[in-house]
């Protein structure tokens, strides 16, 4: 998949320093399920181009749920996702240019604030509704929009068009926006995004849509997309725009301040290794860094490790954390380090405590015990904590069907009784007690959506 921006402003090499990306260079990053690449077709000072392309894997796309379609039987092999515009580029999007959508730029800080006249182009993108919906999206934010539909076979033209359009958009605007209403309206036109969505979705499209979604005139369907549909999260994004409900001021306010599902673990993960009196811990899959940045803001823990296995991973949390800009002493509480937790680390060993949140799910079942035998019977920290989703509260999702799980790369979701015979047996095996408890809304027959287990060491 693929997507160019252009710029006549003069110089129009300023380009590669608003993009963060040198226009002689090829910058290659990962991105889930493929690899992604910016590199610049041309590069004058009258007219610049930069490119993103995206190649996904299809055989990995077929081991994994992408969360698009119709779920036919043949869907997981014979799909789109590969070349036509999506959620997928979205996210390359976000990784490729994540300085630029903040709007800072070292050596052009003026010019990342003004509007300049820009075109981009997406070869392949799918529309999925009427044919006039991408002028709909893009016309009223004044971009001048070129949507031309794609034949479903040029050879055949009485067969139709196809649901794809070749798109080219041109108009003047500073380059934060315009990434900003790509990474929202490309999912929104094509209706099946990759990944799960919850209630941080919303401030994500309070926070890209400042100053153009409130008032746009489809914002509607921009929100019931973006939102893939769930009446609850559309009940609360209602609430978050300012309309009426026919909840009471008092409940909506309720609903508002209440912390998403995410924040509530975090919440609960830190005080478990708080209340454990641990000044050592480890953040195993630490991700982006949203617990290590939790940890760091309490000055208990004087020493905190956050592993990952991928480099990408830890080059965002450095990015999150904004490590460069933290005082000497708090950064020297922290590190950083690549590793696997299927191999033996000695760099792990000798922790007062570890957490594992929303890891455990992220490998095969049958290569579990690679983990146990790494965390528990080589690490051994004096507390664990490990969260994961419950698979039975999955039924309060109207987005998933029977056996699908809440995360495409999520191997497996285990029920409360699963859960809790894994981890007894965790505990029995390596000199462990655990207790069990829930974490966030609690339903009387599913159970909580988050179980969290936390086990504290006996004596050797």
């Amino acid at each position: 998949m693929l997507l160019t921006l252009t710029t006549t402003h003069h110089p129009a090499t300023d380009l590669g320093y608003l993009l963060h990306k040198h226009p002689e260079r090829v910058f290659s990053f990962s991105v889930p399920m493929g690899q992604g690449r910016v590199f610049y077709p041309e590069a004058r000072e009258d007219r610049c181009t930069a490119a993103l392309l995206v190649a996904l894997d299809p055989v990995e796309l077929s081991r994994g749920r992408t969360g698009q379609g119709s779920g036919a039987p043949l869907e997981p092999y014979v799909n789109d996702r590969p070349y036509a515009a999506s959620s997928f580029l979205t996210a390359a999007l976000r990784e490729a240019f994540g300085t630029a959508m903040s709007g800072r730029s070292k050596e052009r800080p003026d010019l990342a604030r003004q509007a300049l006249p820009f075109e981009v182009h997406l070869p392949a993108l799918p529309s999925r509704g009427s044919p006039d919906l991408a002028a709909r999206l893009f016309g009223p934010l004044g971009y001048r929009v070129d949507a031309r539909p794609l034949p479903l076979d040029p050879q055949f033209p009485e067969w139709g068009d196809s649901p794809y359009l070749d798109l080219k958009l041109s108009g003047t605007v500073p380059l934060q926006v315009l990434l900003a209403q790509l990474t929202v309206l490309i999912p929104v036109l094509d209706d099946a995004r990759h990944s799960f969505v919850s209630e941080d979705e919303i401030e994500r499209l309070q926070r890209l849509g400042d100053g153009w979604l409130a008032g746009h005139p489809e914002r509607d369907l921009i929100v019931r997309r973006a939102l893939k549909h769930q009446r609850d999260l559309l009940r609360l994004a209602r609430v978050a725009f300012g309309e009426a409900d026919q909840e009471t001021e008092r409940e909506q306010e309720t609903r508002v301040a209440a912390p998403s599902l995410n924040d509530q673990r975090l919440q609960a993960v830190e005080a478990e290794l708080t209340a454990s009196g641990a000044a050592r811990v480890l953040d195993l899959g630490c991700g982006e860094g949203h617990l290590v940045r939790l940890l760091l803001a309490n000055p208990q823990f004087r020493e905190i490790v956050g592993l990952d296995v991928s480099a990408r991973e830890l080059s965002r949390a450095e990015r999150y954390l904004r490590l460069e800009e933290l005082p000497p002493t708090v950064r020297a509480r922290l590190k950083l380090i690549q590793g696997s937790l299927t191999y033996r680390d000695a760099r792990l060993r000798g922790y007062d405590a570890a957490a594992l949140v929303e890891v455990i799910e992220h490998l095969d079942e049958a290569r579990l015990w690679t983990l146990e035998r790494v965390v528990f019977g080589d690490a051994r920290p004096g507390t664990v904590v490990v969260t994961t989703p419950n698979a039975e509260y999955n039924a309060r999702y109207p987005f998933l069907g029977e056996g699908e799980t809440r995360h495409q790369d999520h191997r497996f979701e285990w029920d409360r009784r699963t859960f809790r015979s894994w981890a007894e047996r965790v505990a029995d095996t390596f000199g462990y007690s655990v207790v069990f408890k829930p974490v966030g809304e609690e339903d009387p027959a599913l159970g909580p959506a988050t179980q969290m287990a936390v086990f504290k060491r006996g004596p050797a």
